[in-house]
């Protein structure tokens, strides 16, 4: 269940994309949202404070289903890990991609909110591009690569901000949470091996841009919503 305190940081949030969507001005949007990401990344600093309470890492289970699963659970995985949770990348079951993130409750919130609302931005943002007719499904595949670095990019800077401007001692407990999250994998994923997905199409500047224009910090929706692409 959100807290109050994220759903006070929600509706700022929302103000703020409401009058990003409300403009022409490319400039203008840009920094509603750079606004309302620096809000996201301020308040999973200001959770992990010093003063604040304490706590222990939880974690849940998101499957992620076709079309494009892989693609849609590298998302979840990279946006998770850029707010300060720590993913496992699990394989199929259930119907779909699994990813195991564990994390702290109100950085799980904010990994659930943005990659939410992120896969439906992908999804919307891919169907629009021209695609090159004999490499359709290379060029979406490369493009939504593209749009995940360059997301996962932006997000690492905002909490890199906003931890620079935390209260004294803010790092240290981000060192300790950190380490608490591990140790939390660690119990059920001993042995992790990390991956690098192989690219072949020419969409990825195409995506990168469209992620650099993404609006980072839209109301949730469920987690499987988006992509329903069929190559």
């Amino acid at each position: 269940m959100t807290d109050p305190g994220m759903s006070r940081t929600l509706d700022r949030v929302r103000k703020l994309l409401a009058k990003a969507e409300g403009t022409d001005n490319e400039h203008e949007r840009e920094t509603f949202m750079a606004a309302a990401t620096a809000l996201m990344a301020k308040y999973g600093i200001e959770r992990a404070a010093p003063s604040a309470a304490r706590s222990t890492p939880a974690n849940r289970v998101v499957t992620l289903g076709d079309p494009w699963a892989r693609e849609k659970a590298r998302l979840v995985y990279l946006v998770s890990e850029a707010v300060r949770c720590r993913p496992v990348l699990i394989g199929k079951g259930d119907g779909g991609q699994r990813v195991h993130v564990f994390g702290f409750a109100s950085d799980l919130e904010r990994a659930d909110l943005l990659a939410t609302s992120l896969l439906l931005q992908m999804a919307s943002g891919v169907a629009r591009v021209p695609v090159p007719a004999d490499r359709v499904r290379a060029y979406r595949r490369s493009w939504m690569l593209g749009f995940t670095d360059e997301v996962y990019r932006l997000l690492v800077a905002a909490e890199s901000r906003a931890a620079s401007a935390g209260a004294p001692g803010t790092e240290l407990v981000l060192a300790d949470r950190k380490a608490e999250v591990e140790r939390a994998v660690a119990e059920l994923y001993p042995r992790i091996r990390r991956s690098v997905p192989r690219m072949s199409g020419t969409g990825y500047r195409d995506g990168v841009a469209a992620g650099r224009r993404a609006d980072l910090a839209r109301t949730a929706v469920r987690p499987d919503a988006g992509l329903a692409l069929d190559g």
